[in-house]
């Protein structure tokens, strides 16, 4: 996957363009990530561009982001439950380091993970992980964004 959607990811998802969208949600937009090597991993992108802390939204809409990121977290367990039995946890980050906008990651953590990684945060993996074509997000990972994107639709259903 290449394009200039990589630079405008808020501003690509408001205009339909971002291919890694999964679903609008009530205060972003579920997002598959762009590497896969734990499979899964998702991100919830705020909907305001310049939005660059949770600090910065009302109240209310701080409220909405979070139950958003609990729903992509839950969708993202439900799915790697199903799909890989080796699956653990899940892991909710909001960090804000390198990227200027409010983003939360939903990283998915499984037994088979690297013993000297398994127990340590995804930011420490290898560098090589975060490059490798390998993990690189593409059609071998519809079934995910598919299976992703069914849970978002029943948890939003039942709400």
């Amino acid at each position: 996957m290449t394009g200039d959607w990589r630079t405008d990811r808020i501003g690509t998802a408001l205009r339909g363009e971002n291919p890694t969208v999964l679903r609008r949600l009530t205060a972003g937009f579920a997002v598959i990530g762009d590497v896969q090597f734990l499979p899964g991993y998702s991100v919830l992108l705020v909907d305001e561009p310049g939005v660059q802390r949770l600090s910065d939204l009302p109240r209310s809409k701080r409220l909405a982001f979070l139950s958003d990121m609990d729903q992509l977290g839950e969708a993202v367990e439900r799915t790697c439950r199903r799909l890989d039995p080796a699956f653990r946890r899940v892991n909710l980050e909001i960090l804000g380091n390198t990227d200027p906008f409010l983003h939360a990651h939903v990283w998915p953590r499984f037994e088979w993970e690297p013993a000297d990684a398994v127990d340590k945060p995804v930011w420490l993996y290898p560098r090589e992980r975060w490059t490798d074509e390998e993990f690189g997000l593409g059609p071998r990972h519809d079934v995910l964004r598919d299976a992703i994107g069914s849970e978002l639709d029943q948890l939003r259903s039942a709400a």
